[in-house]
Formats: C-alpha cells, structure tokens, sequence
C-alpha cells in the first residue's frame, strides 16, 4: 500500500501559481501573469466570466487539487501550475478557482493528491493528470499515448497495489475551454411525438467515410458535417430521426490487438468505451479538433432539425473507458474512485456489470447528479432531442449491485423539468444477467425491444409456433406494454441494429464470421435466428439472390407495418453488408463503412423501404396512439383488428400453421387521425410453400386492392399511393412462399 506524500503541504499556504513554461503562441494574455480569485462552487466544469474563467471540481476525498494550464495540446508541461488553497478555493467537496485573462480555447488537465490504497478504494496518483468529468471538449488533434496513465507499475509484483512514479501529461488529452454561445437562428428540439417517429440507427463516421459517399454530395466524409450533408438522402427516405452511436469522446486506439489476416490494427470504432460525457468527439470534426467539433455538433443538429429530423445519442452511462483496476487512470478513478464506481466488498475490484470492467455508481447522489446534468446539457446548449441508453440495466442498481424497484436515476431522468419532452429510450438489460424488457422502471421510458427482432426473425426463418408471437409483435407488443399503461410506441422495433447482422447478413449467413476481431470467432452472439438460404455468404445463384431479396423485403414490410416505432439499420435499406461480422465494434474500416454503390446494385430494395416508409406514414392505423381491443366499437362496426386463418375462418391460435392473417379498421376514432384511413389486410406466408388465401369480405361498398407483394419484382412489389391494382378475384389469391401481401380497400 502506497500513500503519496503530496498532501503534506501546509494546508493554510494560499493559492500559488508556478510559471512552468512560455505561455507566447496563446491569444489570451501571457498565462503567468494571469490573476486570481476564489471563484465558487458552481457550476461545475469550467464556466467563461466575464473576466475569465470558473474553474470547479468534485473531489471528496482528496487531500490537494492542482489546476494546470497549459498552450498547446501536445505540451508535456504547464505554462501555470496553480495550486488550490483548501481555505479559499474549497466548498465542500468542491474546488474551484477563478483565472482572470484566459478564455475559450484555454487547455487544462488537474492533479489530485490524496490517499493511493486500492484496498480502501482510493487510487489517487498526482503523477496522472485527470480530465475534468464536466469539461466540454478534449483535444483530439494528435494520438493520445495514455500507456503511461496506469496509476500503478505495470512491472511490479505487485500489480496495481504498486505506485507509479512514472509522469502522463506527454501523452495526455488536454481538457479545453467552451463558449457554449452560438447562432441558433431560432431553432429548438422538434419533440416529434414517437409514434410518428422513425429512427435510423447509424454511426457518424461510417455513414459517409466510404469514398462512394461522393456520389451523394458528402464533401466531409466521417464527419459531423457528412452527417448534415446526407440530409437530402435522409429525408427522401423518409427518416424523422437519426439515432447517432456514442459520440462522447473516447480514445479510438485502446485496442492493442490486430486483424489476424491483415495485421492491420483494430480500433474501438463504435466508441462504447466513453472518456468523457460532456464532449463531443474531436476526430468527427471536419472544422478541427481543439473546440471546433462543438461548433461543429451544433451546427448538424441544427441543418438536421431545419430538415425536421431529430438527433437521439446512444450515451453510455454503465460504464467508463478506465476499466478494471488494470486499466487507466484517466478520470473518475483519480477523482474518486469509491464514489464514481461499484466496488467489491474488498473495494480493490470493480464489479463488472458492464461486461467492461467496470460499473458506475449510478445511484450514487453525486454520480446521479453528474448524469442528469450531462443529460440537461445535450437538451439545453447541444439541441439534442432524446437519448438511447446502454445497457440500461445498469441505471438501476445500487451501490452493492442489487437491482432496485424505483431506481432513483431512472426515475429522475422520466421526471426532470429539463428532461420532460425529451425521448428516453432504454436499452433494457445488461452484461449481468439484469432483463427488464417490458418491465424497466421509470414510467415513460421506451425500449429497445429485442423480443420483436427475434420472434420476426424465427417467423420468416420458418421456425414451427412462431406465427402467435408475431401476432404480438405486430400489433404493439402489448403483453409486454399494456400492464403498466404504457403504449404501443414505446416499444423500439427493430429487426437489426449495430449490436449483430446487417439485414443482408440476417439473409446470406447461417452463423457469424468474427475471425477479424482477432478473438477467435467467440465474441458477438450465436443466437441470430439467421438462414443463409442454401449458401454460405455472397452467391452469384439468382434463385438464392432472388429469396434473400424477398426476405429482406419482407423483414422491412414486417418493422413499418407494425405498431410501435421502427428502427432501420443504417444501411440495410440498401443490403449493406460486414461480410458475416455480427459483432464489429474494431472495423473501422469497408466491414462497417457504407458502400454507396449498393443503391444501384440493390436498387429495387431502396426503393422499397422507401415507399413502405411512405406507406406506413400515410396510414394512421400503423402508428394509432393505443393497443387494438379486438373488440367492436359498436353494434355498427367491425372490430379494430379481427384475426383469420389463411382460409378466412376465425383464427385458431393453437393450430401449428406458418401463416398469420388480419384485417385492420382504419377509422379515424380509432386512429386518433384527422381522417379515415383504409382498412388493411395483411397475409403473413412464412411457409416455404405457396399457399391459397381466403381473405374477409371487404367493408359495404368498397373493394380489396393489392398494395403490396414482396414475391412480385419491382414495381409491383409495392405500389405508389393511388396506383394500388384491385383485386379481381376478391375472395381468394395465392401467397407465394416467404412473402407477404397487404390490400387495403377502396
């Protein structure tokens, strides 16, 4: 056990500053002649005066707290020093100062003195400089080299009981100043209602950074800018929303392994490994990296809202990049590490249940206020419009790990003023077993609902009983929903998302293909509910070629047809393919980089998610505000949803059959719309073979006409609004293998 012996310093010594290096180059005046006042305790972060800066930190259990300043990123040393006078520039468990003549674009890191017993749960290291948990923006210009921020010696018997001497600051990120000011030309979050919503799930640098991002007008690929210059393709589509992946700063190269076949070094690339929750990521930048990417942020939310789609973050609160206690001491763990994480009972380990290494103290006081004012600031300065949080479980447990019934973090963030018409969206389970799926606590929380992928994907794998399951699925998912009032969107359907198969690996491969993330094909999950259809990976045989196209297009029809709120797959609109990659959180490169090409190559597969977009939009039954009764309304109606075998007889739930029919009533009451809508029919064939059926008679006066058959090519698979083909046999009509067809009558 080591104690350092920087807390020996008199503690009634005022604050100090010691000139280290030659501040010239700064646009602020020169850094050792700049002076000094207390300042206060809030807020946090460091916060522009009008002379200034407001520097405030929390530290409860350290012993001294030294604020460094510094000219340039990449500087090993300080142009100041200053250290805090617990006397004058503590309140509490906070400390602060005020440095009068510096500004925005000022680079700063801290060193905190106290206590290095890890079995304690105390790792503080004055020799590791600490990021401030509140700073804005992180310098993102150069590579990081943080092999020196382990807080212990990597060579002694020891292991992280020992103390490292060993100095960081070289190869630290430096924290960086904001003017949070910017010209927002009046814009504010859309606050779109979810059931109107449909999400597009992508990454920020691998939307565009493929070179054929070119051929639709992106000049900024990998940026925050490309993002903003895909808005036309967006918004043709039909997207209300982009669900960007983490994009709070992390450090891209923490991996140290290689791509066994190529050797060429892999990357955190999806960024589940956050290092600090205020900043945006510099290297998504296109403007620069030393504050731009701020700007930067703003103005996509910004060009993205004028073109009325929204911004929702996947943020990462279960976890840091500082990992176990053989990791890095970046942060947290210098600041106060008993209070930021969950420790074991020996309070040397970190309990894991992020899969990570280790687990925040969510429902900690300090850490639950950390949260909530990160959250605020995304709404309040960023514009953003909701949030995805992963592993949501986490949220919900205490300090010793249990599971709570009213979590306080959770419900704070349902209830905060600030927070109210913001999108919340769990996703409901962690690395540790935790499963709450329909029942996560909170009230208004949404959730990832991976039930509804996996009982679509047995579906039209053809599994046997499956046809019950996405009955449910289909229609909201109310066994999940309905028993704590919450409503059918707040179920997020999806059939794939970054976490497993592309939807044309969903339909090419029968097992994953990780051999690249160089962890011998064990990581990613084996449970896929895919089919290859009869070929392993790419087939030049069209009669293959022509069932995976079917497939995908019925998988499509499937997510926009439903109740709740869909959510695409970047990409899938297309049949983007990671080459059988199920898990490729390290390929930054063509594995998960769209290829733009594969819109003229799957050409008739964008046009149909395109026009199934537009179908569901222009159908208030498809995303009507409540569950269906099953009931009538009255003695002159039909039901809302009445069910059928594929014969037109009234629906035998225990049959064992492969087929799923339905007739939806599209009148406004039900749909809470300004207007009727059509009445839907909808035949689910998931049987290889084709199959007779029987639809009900359409309503007094109308005519059944077919929109949609994902077994006809393109055109004919889905019809544009008014040109819907009448059927000329009313009664009858033959479902092709895997398909599926709608009418709506007229």
């Amino acid at each position: 056990m080591h104690t350092n012996r920087g807390d020996s310093l008199p503690a009634c010594r005022p604050a100090v500053v010691r000139p280290v290096a030659d501040g010239a180059g700064l646009s602020t005046p020169t850094l050792a002649h700049a002076s000094l006042s207390p300042g206060g305790p809030l807020p946090l972060g460091a916060t522009l005066v009008p002379d200034g800066v407001q520097f405030a930190v929390f530290s409860r259990h350290a012993s001294a707290v030294h604020l460094l300043l510094y000219a340039g990123p990449e500087d090993a040393e300080p142009a100041r020093e200053i250290r805090l006078d617990p006397r004058e520039n503590r309140t509490g468990d906070i400390w602060h100062v005020r440095v009068a003549g510096v500004g925005a674009g000022t680079h700063y890191l801290y060193r905190a003195f106290g206590p290095y017993e890890p079995e304690a749960g105390h790792r503080f290291n004055p020799n590791k400089l600490l990021l401030d948990p509140y700073a804005k923006a992180v310098t993102g210009s150069f590579t990081w080299k943080l092999a020196d921020a382990r807080g212990y010696d990597p060579d002694s018997p020891s292991g992280d009981l020992s103390f490292s001497a060993v100095p960081d600051a070289a190869g630290m990120p430096k924290c960086i100043v904001v003017d949070d000011a910017f010209d927002w030309q009046g814009d504010r979050p859309l606050n779109r209602p979810l059931r109107f919503s449909v999400v597009y799930e992508t990454h920020v640098r691998g939307l565009t950074r493929h070179p054929s991002s070119e051929r639709l007008g992106v000049r900024h690929p990998g940026t925050f800018r490309g993002v903003a210059e895909m808005i036309p393709y967006l918004r043709d589509l039909g997207i209300t929303a982009v669900e960007l992946m983490p994009v709070q700063e992390f450090d891209e190269l923490e991996l140290q392994r290689r791509d066994p076949l190529t050797r060429e070094p892999l990357e955190n690339y999806w960024g589940y490994s956050t290092m600090s929750f205020f900043a945006p990521k510099g290297r998504y930048s296109a403007a620069g990296s030393l504050g731009q990417q701020v700007t930067e942020f703003k103005e996509m939310v910004r060009e993205l809202h004028r073109a009325g789609i929204e911004v929702i973050l996947d943020i990462v609160f279960n976890h840091t990049s500082e990992g176990d206690e053989t990791g890095p001491t970046l942060c947290f763990r210098g600041w106060d590490n008993s209070i930021y994480y969950m420790l074991e009972a020996d309070k040397r380990h970190y309990k894991n249940y992020s899969g990570c290494g280790n687990t925040l103290n969510c429902n900690h006081p300090l850490v639950r206020s950390l949260i909530i004012d990160c959250l605020r600031y995304w709404v309040v300065e960023m514009h953003v419009d909701g949030f995805r949080f992963d592993l949501g479980s986490v949220l919900g447990r205490d300090s010793a790990g249990r599971l709570l019934e009213n979590p306080p973090v959770v419900e704070r963030i349902a209830e905060d003023p600030v927070l109210r018409e913001t999108k919340i969206i769990a996703e409901a389970w962690d690395a540790a077993g935790a499963y709450q799926v329909g029942s996560f606590p909170g009230g208004r929380w949404a959730e990832w609902n991976d039930r509804f992928r996996d009982d679509v994907r047995a579906f039209w794998r053809g599994d046997e009983d499956t046809a019950s399951r996405l009955a449910t699925r289909i229609t909201g998912s109310s066994d999940l929903y309905l028993r704590d009032g919450r409503k059918p969107f707040h179920s997020i359907n999806f059939v794939t998302s970054h976490d497993g198969f592309t939807l044309n690996d969903l339909v090419s491969y029968g097992r994953k293909h990780n051999e690249a993330n160089g962890e011998g094909n064990r990581d990613g999950s084996d449970a896929n509910f895919s089919a290859n259809h009869g070929v392993e990976g790419p087939s030049a045989d069209p009669e293959v070629e022509h069932l995976r196209n079917r497939q995908v297009k019925n998988f499509l029809a499937t997510l926009f047809l439903s109740l709740g709120t869909p959510m695409l797959l970047g990409g899938d609109e297309m049949r983007r393919t990671q080459r059988g990659n199920n898990n490729p959180y390290c390929q930054n490169n063509e594995i998960s980089w769209y290829d733009w090409s594969l819109q003229d190559l799957h050409a008739d597969v964008h046009r149909f998610c395109r026009e199934i977009i537009a179908f569901r939009r222009d159908h208030p039954a498809l995303h009507r505000p409540e569950f269906y009764s099953g009931e009538d309304r009255d003695r002159n109606s039909m039901p809302d949803i009445t069910w059928f075998d594929r014969r037109g007889r009234p629906r035998d739930w225990s049959a064992a059959e492969r087929t799923l029919a339905c007739r939806l009533d599209g009148s406004k009451a039900e749909t809470d719309a300004n207007r009727d809508d059509n009445d839907l029919y909808l035949m689910f064939n998931g049987d290889s073979r084709s199959l007779r059926f029987a639809p009900c008679p359409a309503p007094p006066g109308k005519r059944w006409y077919r929109a949609i058959d994902t077994a006809r090519p393109a055109p004919e698979d889905i019809l544009a609004a008014g040109q819907e083909q009448e059927m000329a046999q009313q009664d009858r009509l033959v479902v092709q293998g895997r398909s599926l067809v709608v009418l709506l009558s007229r």
